[in-house]
């Protein structure tokens, strides 16, 4: 399956100091849910390129909510990390509403 993983990143005005250590957790469990035998997908490191090629602030949503939520759509399910982050919520809930599966805890996805 392909997995969503979602937490806060910008969340609350984050610096970017808190948006490394964000983005670092999001891929410390994406690699988790690789070795569990799926494909994790952690929006942010699909638009910080772009977003640095654009000379733009990682934390603008200008490029990175668009891709974002394209790939979003094509994920089987989501698993939501860390503490609060209204885009994680909101993706969650889109999820949600297209009947996918959505994952509070690593632990509760199995392998394929």
């Amino acid at each position: 399956m392909w997995i969503w993983v979602c937490g806060p990143y910008a969340s609350e005005g984050a610096d970017p100091a808190q948006r490394d250590r964000n983005l670092r957790a999001l891929n410390v469990v994406a690699l988790a849910v690789f070795r569990r035998g799926h494909t994790p997908i952690v929006g942010a490191n699909m638009a910080l390129p772009l977003i640095a090629e654009a000379g733009g602030d990682d934390a603008g949503y200008e490029i990175r909510s668009p891709l974002s939520r394209a790939l979003l759509e094509r994920c089987d399910a989501c698993l939501r990390i860390g503490g609060p982050s209204k885009g994680a919520d909101e993706e969650v809930e889109r999820m949600m509403k297209a009947g996918k599966t959505i994952y509070r805890c690593l632990d509760e996805l199995q392998p394929p």
